[in-house]
């Protein structure tokens, strides 16, 4: 038998949050297995990734940080891939572990994976040479070539930063299908078969290790919505299975996001040095002053009315670590862009939650920044 855990996707990230999950859940013997990665786009460093991988099966992923007030500096080494195929030079080879082997696949595409191209039509289905060019018509055309084979349904985990994650997967998928006129039970086998869990990852990954690796902050949190018939890829103190995923997103939306979004907003505001970062931001008593203000007038408000008061405090002081990581160089001006809907993402909820809450707690600042907005 092949791998049960097929990956689209060679980033970084990955490298450093599942795949490294993974490598110590094997250790411990908490994994179903090792990691089928398939390279999805015909970028050089991923193919590079790949090539690296197809040589040696190994990287090393170096972990920086602060963590509970104790500095941390170490380099594990992960061992979960040992495959590693390129979607246009090994289809069949991907259709065929899709269809035979696997039982979990993990997915993260980028800002642009769940994207549809009008160039994948419904001839992929029996074109087996043909590689889709969007990652939601090659799950299309690989959920057929395994439905076709009799084989059991499979869990998706995608870990793309969309809302919903899995259930908006779903959806584009079985649209595709309708699209194509598949057969009806294909499309329940897409829809009411499959378990495509909704996801929220979370760890800074700051920089490459070329030709393959990366370095990491310490914290991590994979925070899996509870499914019925799921499959884990591993068992991983990293790894929550909740039933409220929300709480998840909001502790994260509104004190790690909307904290990042402030301190860009004061850096341009302000006009502040071009190279000054989230480091150097923590260390200047006026903007720290400000951002701490912030959370405790206009945002902790919020979740004590929701009586997550004591998790967000805690969640807080994991965040204050994290952004005073003397390791990591995240530039301000890096973070200010796309500005403007990252506002609206970040600020508006806690607005909204508070009014929706009742609470007369105004959000001055908040509320002058979303102004700039209109």
């Amino acid at each position: 038998m092949g791998n049960p855990i097929l990956q689209f996707g060679t980033s970084r990230f990955l490298q450093a949050h599942a795949d490294l999950f993974v490598s110590e859940a094997l250790e411990a013997g908490r994994a179903l297995g090792h990691v089928t990665v398939v390279q999805t786009t015909s970028n050089p460093e991923s193919r590079a990734r790949v090539d690296a991988l197809r040589a040696r099966k190994r990287y090393d992923v170096r972990i920086q940080g602060i963590r509970h007030e104790t500095v941390i500096d170490t380099t594990v080494t992960c061992r979960a891939i040992d495959e590693a195929l390129n979607a246009d030079a090994h289809w069949p080879g991907v259709i065929e572990r899709f269809a035979r082997d696997a039982r979990v696949v993990i997915s993260n595409t980028g800002d642009s994976g769940y994207a549809c191209d009008a160039e994948d039509t419904a001839d992929l289905l029996s074109d087996g040479a043909r590689v889709p060019r969007g990652f939601a018509a090659k799950l299309a055309v690989l959920l057929y070539a395994r439905f076709r084979a009799g084989a059991e349904p499979l869990t998706l985990l995608p870990c793309e930063l969309v809302s919903s994650n899995g259930d908006t997967l779903r959806g584009i998928v079985a649209d595709i299908a309708r699209a194509w006129h598949c057969d009806p039970a294909f499309i329940r086998y897409i829809e009411q078969g499959c378990v495509w869990v909704n996801s929220l990852v979370d760890r800074i990954v700051s920089e490459p290790i070329r030709p393959v690796g990366a370095y990491a902050e310490p914290y991590a949190l994979w925070a899996i919505e509870r499914r019925a018939g799921m499959v884990l890829p591993c068992g991983h103190e990293a790894i929550v299975v909740t039933d409220d995923l929300p709480r998840y997103e909001r502790l994260k939306l509104l004190l790690l996001n909307l904290g990042h979004t402030w301190l860009a907003e004061r850096w341009q505001a302000d006009g502040r040095d071009a190279d000054e970062n989230v480091l150097h931001a923590m260390h200047d008593p006026v903007l720290r002053a400000s951002l701490e203000s912030l959370w405790r007038d206009e945002v902790l408000p919020v979740f004590d009315a929701l009586g997550q008061g004591e998790q967000a405090r805690i969640y807080l002081q994991e965040v204050r670590e994290r952004f005073e990581n003397p390791f990591l160089d995240h530039r301000l001006a890096d973070i200010h862009r796309n500005q403007g809907q990252k506002k609206l993402r970040r600020f508006k909820p806690a607005v909204d939650l508070a009014h929706e809450l009742g609470l007369q707690i105004g959000q001055p600042r908040l509320n002058q920044a979303l102004e700039q907005c209109a």
